[in-house]
């Protein structure tokens, strides 16, 4: 699944305006957290996801890492935010950040 210039564009048009969902902080990568951003991209399809992690190659290893476990496409990545994206099954019209 590999999104193309202008949908990447577009997604991140929209998710200009979002705020975090998910905080992964100096524990990493839990169970907790995995299930958490797999539930909200499930729900809402295009998520932030904040890193509070102080070294750069870790959140960026943390990221990756994180994509691949959900399933998901990296949007764009700026300072301690990640923005992703991951197509619902039955996306909810009133949950979505797409549909909306």
């Amino acid at each position: 699944m590999s999104l193309s210039t202008e949908q990447k564009k577009h997604y991140r048009t929209i998710g200009h305006k979002l705020n975090p969902l998910v905080t992964v902080a100096g524990k990493g990568l839990t169970e907790t957290i995995q299930l958490e951003v797999d539930r909200a991209l499930e729900d809402h399809e295009l998520i932030k996801v904040k890193f509070a992690v102080g070294d750069r190659d870790v959140k960026k290893q943390l990221i990756r890492e994180l994509c691949d476990i959900v399933e998901a496409e990296l949007v764009q990545e700026i300072g301690h935010i990640a923005l992703i994206y991951r197509r619902a099954l039955k996306p909810n019209p009133k949950l979505s950040n797409l549909l909306r």
